[in-house]
């Protein structure tokens, strides 16, 4: 059992980038139920820059939702885990003294999965919370079959890359809605057609998809007009929850608002689509963990390709 201190990303204060610190505290101890794991890499989402600006719950509290790592040792109860096992996992949005933004995190085993076999660590970081929002989705929400045409708006973002990905693996034509510089990145991913959000009027093909993804939200009322009568919607941005909310009232199928669910055979799932080559987590850069106010500001600025990974042995 390790005993001694850790670098974890902490805060004191809600605020911007700039409230993040790394600290020496203690490693955490497991108790009964948790299992304390060495984190080789943490995903940023955009949830974490949200939750970074609340000021509800306590200080000082961490950073982080998703990780990839090995698991040291096990409180008592645990079973099905042993220790030096490769786990990735996603921790919920529950604020807590110390996120997946450190060098060692405790969890529950609900919130964890074996890792997929065949990528690294920082590339198993960028998929848990992304895939889990993608797959759910994709076959919960939007019900997607083989031979359906498939909308992903924010294509080159997080869940948008892995969206396209998964919607090509269960058998459907994709459009992605992206940018030009974009363009040649959500091909490779696997898009039949890519729109130029830059140039394309959204609205002017009504009727022509079963499903639509909107990881944007900014134009969620003019997308919504693309899905023909009895498809469906789903968004699972803050920008794009009005629009959800008023869909109801309007004609056309509704706009429903998802937000991803940590499942233990979710990501099973999700790791056998990764060592099938099926799908492949994108990103976009490292940072060492004294860099997480440069991978928060880098979030904000809602430009993506993938995701950006924090790697705390660095």
């Amino acid at each position: 059992m390790p005993i001694g201190t850790m670098r974890a990303a902490q805060i004191d204060r809600s605020g911007g980038p700039e409230v993040l610190q790394i600290r020496d505290v203690p490693v955490p101890t497991p108790a009964r139920g948790q299992v304390l794991v060495k984190v080789y890499a943490a995903g940023v989402n955009p949830i974490d820059t949200q939750l970074r600006r609340l000021r509800l719950g306590s200080f000082p509290r961490g950073t982080g939702v998703d990780y990839a790592g090995e698991v040291v040792a096990l409180g008592p109860g645990v079973d099905g885990l042993e220790p030096g096992q490769r786990v990735w996992g996603f921790l919920g949005i529950r604020m807590r003294r110390t996120g997946a933004v450190a060098e060692y995190l405790v969890a529950k085993p609900e919130q964890m999965a074996a890792a997929p076999t065949t990528i690294d660590f920082v590339s198993a970081a960028a998929l848990p919370a992304v895939g889990l929002t993608a797959l759910q989705v994709l076959r919960d929400g939007l019900r997607l079959q083989s031979g359906q045409r498939l909308l992903v708006v924010g294509a080159s973002g997080g869940v948008g890359s892995t969206a396209v990905q998964l919607g090509k693996a269960m058998g459907a034509s994709v459009t992605a809605v992206a940018s030009a510089r974009n363009a040649d990145f959500c091909r490779e991913l696997g898009a039949d057609q890519v729109l130029d959000y830059d140039s394309i009027k959204p609205g002017a093909l009504t009727g022509e998809f079963d499903a639509l993804v909107d990881c944007h939200g900014g134009s969620a009322r003019q997308y919504h007009r693309m899905v023909r009568r009895g498809g469906r919607a789903v968004t699972m941005t803050v920008k794009g929850l009005p629009f959800a909310l008023l869909s109801v009232l309007l004609p056309g199928p509704r706009m429903r608002f998802m937000s991803e669910k940590m499942r233990r055979d979710d990501m099973e799932t999700l790791a056998g689509y990764v060592d099938r080559g099926e799908l492949r987590p994108v990103v976009e850069q490292i940072y060492p963990l004294s860099a997480v106010q440069d991978a928060h500001r880098a979030v904000e600025t809602g430009h993506a390709r993938g995701k950006r990974v924090v790697d705390p042995t660095q």
